[in-house]
């Protein structure tokens, strides 16, 4: 199944397979700051057509496809929305919601069977301070129409440009319980609500999210059923090996994962401790999100990721 891209300059890059538009790369930045304005992805389908993520709920209206998150950053929130305080809680505090600027593409490329572009950003403080750039990868590949699946690579590379370290953390590195939502995040549409999440461990069973809460694993899958189709679809989140290699990555990841009473996913590299990252520091990460038509098992999503190495 043949790919190609459509690039509507200053706003969005669409890849399709075949008729089917598969996602919208969108960088054109959303206009409501306390969003935290930033590139996602949406609409994202399978390989049949079925849409596979939510955007602007009207339970968090910052929750926009599949996007790279951060909820504390030396007291910015790159994620949007409220801001968890030690000292308040939840809070609506526009003056610390940053954004994610798009600042060019250094690759845009496209063959018959991969789509790869290559993105420079930098992440700007509400008050318009520069604090980090980085160099994202978005890559389109693994089509299989027989599996009725296909993979998008996501990785990042960020870079501190401030003057001071950069403290990563999330609402329970400052005292929420369960909630260390941040990295790279999946929203569902509302159809997902109430759908199946399981992981490689067959001893965890296959529930709605609440036992891998917090949980480390190399890969997740959520997978419902669709309300105006008789379809299922599944969803895979895989982490590339050095992302859980103590000796490569920056930081311990962990899932964080709803069913209910909302649909996410989350990889987050800050869920239990923070940490730092000092001036003229980088650090990256590579995830897979596998989208596949059908209500998958353990065993085929296991077997589909032994199949696509990284």
């Amino acid at each position: 199944m043949t790919l190609t891209t459509t690039h509507t300059h200053g706003d969005r890059i669409t890849v399709r397979a075949g008729d089917v538009p598969l996602l919208s790369y969108v960088y054109r930045p959303d206009p409501i700051a306390v969003e935290s304005a930033k590139p996602y992805v949406h609409p994202l389908r399978t390989l049949a057509g079925n849409l596979v993520s939510g955007y602007r709920p009207n339970d968090h209206r910052w929750h926009k496809g599949l996007q790279l998150t951060c909820s504390y950053v030396s007291g910015q929130n790159f994620w949007g929305g409220r801001t968890f305080l030690r000292d308040r809680g939840p809070t609506w505090d526009p003056e610390r919601v940053g954004a994610m600027r798009h600042d060019g593409f250094a690759a845009l490329e496209t063959g018959q069977d991969r789509c790869h572009l290559a993105e420079d950003l930098t992440w700007v403080t509400h008050a318009g301070a520069e604090w980090a750039s980085e160099r994202r990868g978005v890559t389109v590949h693994a089509v299989d129409p027989a599996a009725g699946a296909w993979a998008l690579d996501w990785s990042i590379r960020l870079t501190n440009i401030r003057d001071e370290p950069l403290v990563f953390g999330s609402p329970t590195t400052n005292g929420r319980e369960l909630a260390g939502y941040t990295g790279l995040q999946w929203r569902g549409p509302r159809d997902f609500v109430g759908g199946t999440v399981f992981g490689p461990d067959p001893a965890q069973g296959a529930e709605r999210g609440g036992e891998l809460m917090g949980t480390s694993s190399p890969w997740l899958a959520f997978t419902a059923p669709h309300d105006d189709v008789d379809a299922h679809s599944t969803l895979v989140f895989a982490h590339a090996p050095e992302n859980l290699d103590p000796a490569r990555a920056i930081h311990d990841s962990h899932w964080f994962v709803r069913s209910t009473p909302i649909p996410t996913v989350a990889f987050s590299w800050a869920f239990f401790e923070e940490f730092r990252l000092p001036p003229g520091g980088s650090f990256a990460y590579r995830y897979r999100v596998v989208v596949a038509d059908g209500a998958w098992d353990r065993a085929r999503v296991a077997d589909h990721l032994a199949g696509l190495p990284w």
